[in-house]
Parts: C-alpha cells; sequence; structure tokens
C-alpha cells in the first residue's frame, strides 16, 4: 500500500527490500539515498554510490544511444519505464524533440507489430471475449487505486498499420505516456485496457509467438454486446474516468463515439483529436491566405475515421461562420477506396452520407474523367484545400499538386498519413512543385523546407497537441462530459499557440506550456458549461497546476500502522 497526498513533500510506502525496487512507480535505483535504504531494507541490494537523478539522466542517456536502431531504442525506453518511470519521464522531457518519434509516432506502429515477440512484462489490463463473464472481476484485480483516465482499444485500425489483435495494447500504453510527458498526468492514476475481440490479421493467426486470442474478429452483435458490458463495469469501477477510445475500426469508432458521449465522460482522439489538430493548423493558414474559410472548396482524400472527423471540425466552423447545413456540406468533397463518394452509393456510411455530393455534379465533367482517380478530381474540383489520411504514399504526386496550385495562388495542403512511408506527399516536393506557394502541414514529423534561399516551416498535425492539455483540463475540473464547446476550446487555444506567424502549430518542444494552456482554457469551458464537478469559485490556473505531475524523486517515509490499516 502507498499514501501519496496532495501538497506533501514525502510518499509513505509499506514496501520494502526488492518489492520496492520492482515497482516501477517507486524505484529510484541508485538515487534512493542511505537514510532510505536503512528503512526499506535496501542495503546490500544496491551498489554503495548513491546517485542524483541527474546522473542517472547522463547514464541512460548514454544507454540509449548505444542502441543500434528506432526499434531497439524504443525497447529500450519501455524497459525503463518497467523499471524506474521517474527516470523514463525526466529522460524523455530532456530530450523531447528526440525521443517524441522512437515512444510514439511513427516508431510505436513499429513496436507493436512487435509487440508479442518483444514482450516482457504486462502492462494494463486484457478484456478476451472468452473471459467476457468475468470482466468485473478483471477490473477489480487493479489494485493501483484510483484511475482518472483510461485508454481503451480493440486495436482493429491503427494508422498505418491496420488491425494488430491484442499487441495493440501498445497504443493504449503509447498514448498514456504523452499525457504524462506532455501535460503531467500522474501516471499512476491511469490505466490502458485492452479490449481483445480476435483478430482479422493473418499474420497474427499463424505467429507462433502471438499471445492474444487465436480467433477471427467476433461478430457485430457479439461486439457491441461486449463492448457494453466493458463499459458498464468500467462506470460502475471508476464513475468518474475520461476514457479515450483509440484505433477502433471507423464504424465502431463512430458508433462508440455516438453511442456513449453522453453518458460518460469521453473522447475520440482518431476523431475528435485529429480534426481539432487539423482545424488549429486551418485556421492558422486561413490568417496567411486572407480568405474566409466559407470560400473554400475542401476535398479530403481518405474517407475514414480521421478524414471524416476532420470534415466534421471544419463543417462546424463554417457553421459558426454563417453558413447553413447545407451550404457547408457542399464545400466538401470526400474520397475513400472506392473513389469520390456520390449520393447514389449503395450502403454509404451514415458518417459519409452528409458529404456525398450529387452524380449529376460528376456528370459534368469530361467523358474520359474518372471520379475514382484524384487527379480527375482535383482537375473538376478544382479544391482550395487538400488533406490527406490516405495511407496511400506518393498520393499527392506532381500531376497533383500543380494541377490544384493552377487554381488557386495559396493552395493548402496537409498530406497527415503516417508513418513516413505512408504520406501522400514530402513537404518538399509540395513547396517545390509550388513554387513555395503552398501552406503544409504533415502527419509524420519532417525537417523545414529550404527552397529558393528561403525556408518553410512544415508543422505535425501531431495529435500530442491536443489529447494531453484536453486530458489535463478534463480531469482538473473533474468533468462530467466532453462537449463541443471545450473541444472548440482546445482548438482554438492550440492555434493561438504559435509564436511564429508563418509556422501552421507550435513545435514539439513547446507541448508541455502548450497542454497547460489547453488545459486551462478546457476547465474554463467545462466549468462556464455547468459540467464540471469542481467548485466555481476556484482560480482554474492553480487548479491545472495543482494537477500535474513532476518526473521528480520525493523522499519515502514508511507507511504506519494506522495508515496501512485503512
Amino acid at each position: 500500500m502507498t499514501v501519496e497526498k496532495e501538497g506533501t513533500k514525502y510518499i509513505r510506502t509499506d514496501l520494502r527490500g526488492s518489492q520496492l525496487l520492482q515497482s516501477s512507480h517507486l524505484n529510484k535505483g541508485t538515487a534512493f539515498s542511505t537514510k532510505e535504504r536503512e528503512l526499506f531494507n535496501l542495503i546490500g541490494l544496491l551498489p554503495h554510490s548513491v546517485e542524483t537523478l541527474d546522473e542517472q539522466l547522463q547514464r541512460a542517456y548514454h544507454q540509449y544511444s548505444l542502441q543500434a536502431d528506432d526499434l531497439q531504442k524504443n525497447i529500450f525506453l519501455n524497459n525503463l519505464y518497467h523499471t524506474n518511470e521517474t527516470l523514463f519521464f525526466r529522460l524523455i522531457r530532456e530530450h523531447i524533440q528526440e525521443m517524441m518519434p522512437i515512444v510514439y509516432t511513427p516508431t510505436a506502429g513499429l513496436a507493436i507489430q512487435h509487440y508479442s515477440d518483444e514482450f516482457r512484462k504486462p502492462r494494463g489490463i486484457y478484456l478476451s471475449y472468452p473471459d467476457r463473464e468475468h470482466v468485473d472481476e478483471i477490473l477489480d484485480n487493479w489494485s493501483d487505486g484510483e484511475i482518472d483516465l483510461i485508454v481503451l482499444t480493440d486495436s482493429e485500425q491503427i494508422l498505418g498499420i491496420g488491425d494488430q489483435g491484442a499487441n495493440g495494447i501498445g497504443i493504449s500504453v503509447a498514448k498514456l505516456v504523452i499525457y504524462t510527458l506532455c501535460a503531467g498526468i500522474n501516471p499512476r492514476r491511469m490505466l490502458p485496457i485492452m479490449i481483445d475481440v480476435g483478430t482479422n490479421n493473418p499474420r497474427l493467426l499463424k505467429d507462433p509467438f502471438y499471445l492474444g486470442w487465436r480467433h477471427p474478429r467476433i461478430s457485430s452483435e457479439e461486439y457491441h454486446q461486449f463492448v457494453e458490458t466493458v463499459i458498464n463495469a468500467i462506470n460502475e469501477k471508476f464513475p468518474q474516468v475520461f476514457l479515450q477510445w483509440e484505433d477502433f475500426g471507423k464504424k465502431n469508432a463512430r458508433y462508440h463515439l455516438d453511442r456513449y458521449q453522453d453518458v460518460m465522460c469521453t473522447f475520440n482522439d482518431d476523431i475528435q483529436g485529429t480534426g481539432a489538430v487539423a482545424m488549429a493548423a486551418l485556421l492558422n493558414a486561413l490568417k496567411l491566405t486572407g480568405t474566409p474559410l466559407s470560400h473554400h472548396r475542401v476535398l479530403i482524400y481518405g474517407a475514414g475515421t480521421a478524414g471524416c472527423g476532420i470534415a466534421d471540425q471544419i463543417w462546424e466552423q463554417m457553421v459558426k461562420e454563417g453558413l447553413n447545413h447545407q451550404e457547408a456540406y457542399s464545400c466538401f468533397y470526400l474520397m475513400d477506396r472506392q473513389g469520390l463518394v456520390t449520393r447514389d452509393r449503395d450502403n454509404i456510411d451514415y458518417f459519409k452520407a452528409p458529404y456525398a455530393c450529387s452524380s449529376t455534379e460528376t456528370d459534368e465533367w469530361g467523358p474520359a474523367d474518372d471520379p475514382k482517380d484524384l487527379l480527375d478530381v482535383v482537375r473538376n474540383v478544382q479544391p482550395t484545400i487538400l488533406i490527406g489520411t490516405s495511407t496511400v504514399h506518393g498520393a499527392f504526386n506532381r500531376e497533383v499538386v500543380t494541377t490544384m496550385a493552377s487554381h488557386v495562388e495559396q493552395p493548402i495542403i496537409f498530406p497527415l498519413s503516417n508513418p513516413l512511408t505512408l504520406a501522400e506527399a514530402t513537404p518538399d516536393d509540395i513547396i517545390k512543385w509550388t513554387e513555395g506557394r503552398a501552406l503544409v502541414a504533415t502527419g509524420s514529423p519532417f525537417s523545414d523546407v529550404e527552397f529558393q534561399g528561403k525556408s518553410y516551416p512544415v508543422s505535425q498535425c501531431n495529435n500530442a497537441l491536443i489529447f494531453p492539455g484536453l486530458g489535463l483540463g478534463i480531469i482538473s475540473c473533474q468533468a462530467e462530459r466532453v462537449t463541443s464547446g471545450m473541444m472548440d476550446a482546445a482548438t482554438i487555444e492550440l492555434a493561438n499557440s504559435t509564436t511564429d506567424d508563418a509556422r501552421l502549430l507550435p513545435e514539439i518542444a513547446q507541448l508541455q506550456e502548450v497542454s497547460k494552456n489547453i488545459g486551462v482554457a478546457v476547465a474554463r469551458q467545462a466549468i462556464l458549461e455547468g459540467v464540471a464537478r469542481t467548485q466555481k469559485d476556484r482560480n482554474i490556473e492553480s487548479l491545472v497546476e495543482s494537477n500535474i505531475w513532476e518526473p521528480v524523486y520525493v523522499q519515502y517515509k514508511p507507511l504506519t500502522s494506522m495508515e496501512n490499516s485503512k
């Protein structure tokens, strides 16, 4: 048992000896003081020298630097995470620009694909369909105290790599790391959960090392019954928790959000987070073009979870700026694997249907033009905003980009698919093909572009810019729901966080400050809308600051017999 009180300068624990060293939450390794080693039976279990956190950081970074490639670096950091959380988070924070792509996008996807091969220690909870009668008992097995935040996945559609079955627990873990790293959410009060409903990935089903349930994904009826069982159990066990849906398939992702957003505090990062970050970048791009959003034509190439989430955010903004619903929808053109989404299509997804254009519009195209071909769509639609969420590498080729640029002075082009190998285009090519006129944001990290003696900033539409601050605000004010107003507050704060007028989004190095400011904006909006449980007269800035966990060592004291009996 461990007692950690807000505002205290120490932690009380009843762990001793090797048990204390094996607790990643509490382990300090060689930084345990001489007095602590005496109090907690650690003498002889550690080398004689007592080190500072800074000295440990130097060794850890040296060890990290010796790793052969990005996957090995990810494995090294995960091992450190399982050994000493404080050192882990402090190390990454000191080298955030370098290590963010290792613990998150894009290396996290590679690590997930190798999860079963590299498995060393479990983290989180696995709710497997064969154990569906025991969900309550499984949640009760989690004995690490109160939980503020859960990242839940069924791993059906991890961006760029698809269905990864039980290996997908890695994406929940990675998201929680970012919550702590960027917004200081206490890692001891978060929980990754994997819903294992089978996998349709033939490679995993044949893999002798695969650790998940070896079964094709269950039927839709069984699936939704199981998810409802899980959500009811979570609500019962953690009634005030903030739950994030992560990497569900496009139909289920939208269904879950619609089904549960009014009954619990919940959020889908792939839909709402992606949409908010793209919208923030777009707001800053619009300032540079000087053209109101209502005068733009938007082509989204890749009408899945992320693409439609972005469309929803832009559509809502158009309505706020004065267009009626149908006028706003008419500004959009969506393309998926079947080509341009039109109203005459059979079995169209309900969340795509409002954006479907009339087939009579394509009838007016040239006889050789194909609504399934991106270049033909660009030629006829003449979009001013082109957004890629397709994972089709190179889809925005030279002809597509130059054709678009021939119709607009400053084309806004966001190739948002990641990892790098799936990007629709590189910023270098887009800037070169448009002779420096395009405004570019990407999904993967790219360096700024040098072209004809001028530097062109390239912003990354990284969801880490939005969801950590959102979570910080929600947890700080104990929000009961995530409202559209709270999402708007986060988006506007992010858009206003850029310190360089030419940059569409803040840089990764600013994440902690940006997340804190977003947290304040979200908490303020939640209190304003009456969905916060906290007292209305609390100072919001100090409230948010009090909920930020810092990766520093504090003194430990033995738990008293009275505290242990509670």
